[in-house]
């Protein structure tokens, strides 16, 4: 229609102009894996202070799918996974958009973000040794869960975790997929149950006298330990320790960490309130929350951590890059079920 005619009947305007959905300059659409009850202070907090409202859409599974399902019609702004691998498949089917950001990439290190914008680190998960409390151990290498000494003392969730997937994959890009194969074989004959059950159930298993140490998410430790003295889960904290394992490849080894991440969806109708609310996630306040409310490793440096994961000591992150593990996460699924870890 004409501009003029819309001038000369001003009821035609109105009606043009209702046909066309409102922006919603004060709303933020976003896609989660994680749960509700950990990130909702986060999203409090960012509307609080900037006026735009989160509208969350908690997706336990499938969010590959239904993003892709939905297509240019998605009102998804942002998408945000707890496993990197989560993440980095949304951003090879082409769900995600590259974005510039200065505040970004000032804080988060090159190898926890894509080159192109296309995905961030938003916070670290770092997978560690739980050792009973009074075993002499002060220091080890994800290579020595395989070592004779440990038989019958191993605890471990499922092999095909992704926590687990994800350091299985990070081994395969040091040490070599027959290394790896060797090592998953070594640990498997050192378990003292079958690899099953959460990351505090190892903490369960040490305390009940069934293993002396096994792998899990550091995180964990600080609800454990946070729980009131006397109950079951401060118990299952209280009797183990923390070591943070490095891989044996020489002076740059380091700990290996998942991470919480979060990329703008392709098609998001809100895209500038999506990069704001990216933003507001690595600023101090938020990193803060990360850090004290879900006891996780905040992406940026120099944020104060919880007392209980202070005291395990500085975390240094495993360099290699979250692209190169991802390359091997179908590898490290085909040794789990060759090994039959699981079994």
């Amino acid at each position: 229609m004409r501009v003029s005619a819309l001038i000369k009947w001003p009821f035609l305007a109105s009606l043009a102009l209702a046909a066309v959905p409102a922006l919603a300059a004060d709303e933020v659409n976003l896609y989660t894996t994680r749960e509700p009850g950990l990130i909702q202070p986060l999203l409090d907090s960012f509307s609080r202070d900037t006026g735009i409202k989160v509208n969350t859409v908690f997706v336990a599974d499938g969010l590959l799918e239904r993003v892709r399902a939905e297509g240019g019609r998605s009102p998804a702004d942002v998408l945000m996974t707890v496993d990197s691998g989560n993440l980095l498949d949304l951003v090879g089917n082409g769900l995600t958009q590259g974005i510039e950001s200065a505040t970004l990439e000032s804080v988060v290190p090159a190898h926890l973000r894509g080159a192109d914008g296309s995905w961030f680190t938003l916070s670290l998960r770092d997978r560690v040794l739980y050792a009973h409390k009074d075993l002499e151990l002060d220091s080890f290498n994800y290579e020595d869960l395989a070592d004779p000494k440990w038989k019958g003392k191993v605890c471990i969730r499922s092999g095909q975790h992704p926590y687990n997937i994800s350091l299985i994959a990070a081994m395969i890009a040091h040490d070599g997929v027959e290394a790896t194969e060797n090592w998953l074989r070594g640990v498997k004959a050192n378990l003292a149950r079958k690899a099953a059950g959460g990351d505090r159930d190892v903490a369960r298993d040490i305390l009940a006298g069934i293993c002396d140490l096994g792998l899990a998410n550091a995180y964990y430790v600080g609800r454990m330990k946070n729980e009131p003295a006397g109950s079951e889960q401060r118990r299952w904290g209280d009797a183990i320790k923390v070591i943070r394992p490095h891989f044996a490849y020489g002076s740059e080894g380091g700990t290996h960490v998942n991470i919480s991440g979060a990329a703008v969806a392709r098609h998001a109708p809100n895209r500038g309130n999506a990069v704001r609310l990216l933003e507001y996630l690595v600023g101090d306040q938020a990193q803060s929350l990360y850090a004290k409310a879900n006891y996780e490793y905040p992406v940026k440096a120099g944020v104060e951590l919880d007392p209980v994961v202070a005291s395990f000591g500085a975390l240094k992150v495993d360099p290699l890059p979250m692209t190169e593990i991802a390359r091997f996460r179908k590898q490290a699924s085909e040794l789990v079920d060759r090994v039959g870890f699981d079994n």
